[in-house]
């Protein structure tokens, strides 16, 4: 399948479901792995599954192949990958704790670097 209309596809399963703060991050340049990472929240449990579920759905729907989902027991973070894109449902605690779009920014290295420069500096 086509990675916009995959993209299209997983982001308007998210809204179908008001998953908030939906965000995809483009990650051709950091990996190989995969194209995209889509990130949205969900408030409960209950929602989070919710949310992947519907993605699977659609996606399954549309002839889009759904490789494997992680995390659906406790519903605290279900990672549903798509092959070119992996989605990300988690509940706001967790989705702050882990800060995936931090981690996956494309210049979180040249932070680290000037964070452990500043942190040298500063040091007796």
């Amino acid at each position: 399948m086509d990675l916009k209309k995959l993209q299209k596809l997983a982001v308007s399963a998210l809204e179908d479901i008001k998953g908030r703060d939906i965000e995809v991050i483009n990650t051709t340049k950091l990996t190989s792995l995969f194209d995209r990472i889509v990130i949205a929240t969900g408030d409960s449990n209950r929602q989070v599954k919710a949310l992947a579920r519907n993605v699977q759905e659609k996606v399954s729907e549309a002839g889009g192949e759904v490789i494997s989902v992680e995390g659906e027991e406790n519903g605290e973070w279900v990672l549903v990958d798509l092959g070119d894109i992996v989605v990300h449902v988690m509940q706001p605690a967790v989705r702050a704790h882990y800060n995936l779009e931090e981690l996956w920014a494309a210049r979180p290295a040249a932070r680290s670097r000037k964070a452990a420069a500043d942190e040298d500096a500063a040091a007796p």
